[in-house]
């Protein structure tokens, strides 16, 4: 049987100012896969992420979850789906930001379980328990009634996952989770999206940490100046004859 695709990106493009920062990007992800987007600093790939997530609108292309149109080109123009609908496709989703983005002022308990009760409508009691085993999940059934400025950041970048998790999203981004954190702490964060992977949860991760991209990934796309430049294995882009993605990565090659 042939694996559903959940996510589905046509020669999408966006300028800020004039200046074009995603340029004819195409891209679709299957159910399971794990793919790590990796390049350097202003290659486009947080801004990737926020149009993927309808942060950002879109200047060309199209947008499609499980077969759904979130936006689509008509005469020229980028136009988006209802608000309505948009509320129905940003339910296939969450998103792990790199600061964490907890509010301050709510319980760790009440930040995971604030948006299953106020836009989902998902009862109070159920909830709490779906949290509370997240928690539980992470290694934090402890910190329930903590505030997040009682939290080291490696905790906190774990609630903002539990939070995502949620809302049982069939796919998970993350923008550069660990890079807020120290090394000591970029380790727990690495080893609850490792877990994560091993159940085979659809992710698409930004991030800067070669080695756990190698280790985790089914599929590593490279960006530069708002393009893929390559994709393939982990095996085939740290491998590749491509002198550009050779000298982004070199120091992780296998000689």
């Amino acid at each position: 049987m042939e694996t559903e695709i959940l996510l589905e990106i046509n020669h999408i493009g966006k300028a800020f100012d004039g200046l074009s920062v995603l340029k004819d990007i195409s891209l679709s992800v299957k159910k399971g896969e794990a793919v790590s987007v990796i390049g350097p600093s202003g290659s486009g790939k947080s801004t990737l992420l926020r149009c993927a997530t309808l942060l950002e609108r879109m200047d060309a292309g199209e947008l499609i979850y499980l077969g759904e149109k979130a936006a689509w080109e008509e005469d020229g123009k980028c136009v988006y789906a209802g608000k309505n609908k948009l509320k129905e496709i940003r339910k296939n989703f969450g998103l792990v930001f790199q600061n964490f983005n907890l509010f301050p002022h709510y319980s760790v308990l009440k930040n995971i379980t604030d948006a299953p009760i106020c836009t989902a409508g998902v009862p109070k009691k159920e909830a709490r328990e779906k949290a509370l085993a997240l928690l539980d999940q992470l290694g934090l059934a402890d910190k329930a009634d903590a505030y997040p400025y009682q939290l080291s950041g490696g905790q906190q970048q774990r609630v903002s996952i539990a939070r995502a998790l949620a809302l049982s999203p069939k796919i998970l981004f993350f923008d550069e989770p660990t890079s807020a954190l120290d090394p000591e702490l970029t380790g727990e964060v690495l080893r609850v999206i490792r877990a994560l992977a091993a159940e085979h949860m659809t992710m698409i991760i930004v991030t800067h940490e070669m080695q756990f991209a190698r280790e985790l990934s089914d599929r590593i796309i490279f960006m530069e100046q708002g393009v893929i430049q390559a994709q393939g294995t982990p095996e085939e882009i740290f491998e590749t004859e491509n002198e550009r993605v050779r000298e982004f990565i070199g120091k992780y090659r296998i000689s």
